[in-house]
């Protein structure tokens, strides 16, 4: 008969255990996965924050919109310059402590940004707080599915997965809202705030899961080489790529449509329904990844086109918006799940990937809405949106036996 504490001994080292030796774990971790999906929030807001205040920020600082603007792209090179090696290197730590510093990290690069006067040194801060936030993105998705039953490891993404569309619904929203009558210092104390009590609950209750031990590692150009792996990765830069150009220019994209609906409204309401793709990922995730992959970039594709043919009628682009957020909302969700199962043992490396190909892809839709709209009248952007939504569709038909298998 087992005693109260050797059940829990038992336990514990079923969270712990690495996955080619665990025993199968029985319960959700409902409050860790909600905590993950909180510090997703956090991370979406804090990246989005200062494009809601680049005129307070510049007055504030005595500087141009356009120097506050790359608020943003350092945050983003943050990320890309730093993840896949930190990711790598911090292998064989345990996740807990892991996520602990580097949550620490970000808490502490944020607020020198609330506090600094000195422009290089808050530049300096965003580049660290993206680099911390890569890591933190890079660990989320494998230590969320590590401590889920795994059965359920599609609804624990999904979980997680959450925090990011409502960062971008509320967050992004609420915190412009507060600098705007606070004053913009004040939206990053209180993103620091929060963070801090994130990391104070994560610290308090959430298990602790393992790192890979050293001789089960690979070296990062084998992992990327796995099959399956960089064709997912293919998938997300090309899908993120479709969904920012016309996200990051949507406001000139309305003004075209001659509709007089506001980004405002229109990314509120694409923010809403993309918590219910979220949702709607989490049911169906589990039982029929590839099919919902599929469709879901048919109906991203479907949505870019009454963008584009409707863009006339309000109904129309509001119904757009919706489909838009419906399919959109649950594909990091989607491609996470695809990632972590093309990386197996490998997963941590595997997920490192995925922030840097995100920020790429944000990257370059700057660049390629820009010379878009010189160019061309700005509906071409959904144009665009139904162009590389279907490489990425046509891509996950490619990658069937190898990225979407089941």
């Amino acid at each position: 008969m087992t005693t109260g504490m050797e059940a829990e001994d038992s336990m514990d080292t079923a969270v712990i255990a690495p996955t080619s030796e665990r025993t199968e774990i029985q319960k959700m971790p409902w409050l860790a996965l909600v905590l993950f999906a909180a510090m997703g929030f956090i991370l979406v807001a804090a990246e989005t924050m200062p494009a809601g205040l680049l005129p307070v920020i510049a007055t504030g600082i005595n500087t141009s919109e356009a120097f506050v603007g790359q608020f943003v792209s350092v945050w983003a090179l943050g990320t890309v310059v730093v993840t896949v090696p930190a990711i790598s290197m911090t292998r064989s730590m345990r996740r807990k402590p892991l996520i602990l510093i580097v949550i620490a990290g970000l808490i502490v690069g944020n607020t020198v940004t609330a506090i600094s006067t000195d422009l290089v040194l808050s530049l300096v801060s965003r580049f660290v707080a993206g680099a911390f936030t890569g890591i933190i993105w890079g660990i989320l998705a494998a230590y969320g599915r590590r401590i889920s039953p795994a059965r359920r490891g599609g609804l624990s993404l999904a979980i997680v997965s959450i925090g990011a569309p409502l960062g971008f619904a509320l967050g992004t929203p609420l915190g412009t809202s507060l600098g705007m009558a606070l004053g913009w210092r004040w939206s990053f104390v209180a993103l620091s705030i929060l963070a801090i009590i994130g990391l104070v609950l994560i610290a308090c209750f959430v298990p602790d899961a393992p790192g890979q031990p050293a001789a089960a590692r690979l070296r990062l150009r084998k992992v990327f080489l796995m099959p399956g792996i960089a064709i997912v990765l293919a998938v997300i830069f090309t899908w993120m790529l479709a969904h920012n150009t016309i996200y990051t220019y949507v406001a000139p994209f309305l003004r075209a449509t001659g509709t007089r609906l506001g980004p405002d409204f229109i990314l509120f309401v694409y923010g809403i329904a993309s918590v219910a793709g979220v949702g709607i990922t989490a049911v169906f995730l589990d039982r029929h990844p590839r099919l919902l992959i599929h469709l879901s970039l048919l109906f991203f594709i479907a949505a870019a086109v009454v963008l584009f043919v409707g863009h006339a009628s309000v109904p129309a682009v509001i119904a757009a918006a919706v489909l838009w957020g419906l399919t959109f909302g649950g594909g990091a969700a989607q491609l996470q799940s695809a990632l972590t199962l093309a990386g197996g043992d490998h997963s941590d490396v595997a997920n490192s990937f995925l922030p840097v190909a995100f920020n790429l892809a944000i990257f370059a839709a700057g660049i390629v809405g820009a010379l878009l709209l010189q160019n061309f009248d700005a509906l071409v952007l959904a144009v665009w949106m139904v162009a590389m939504g279907a490489v990425a569709f046509l891509l996950t038909i490619y990658g069937r036996r190898t990225a979407f298998t089941n």
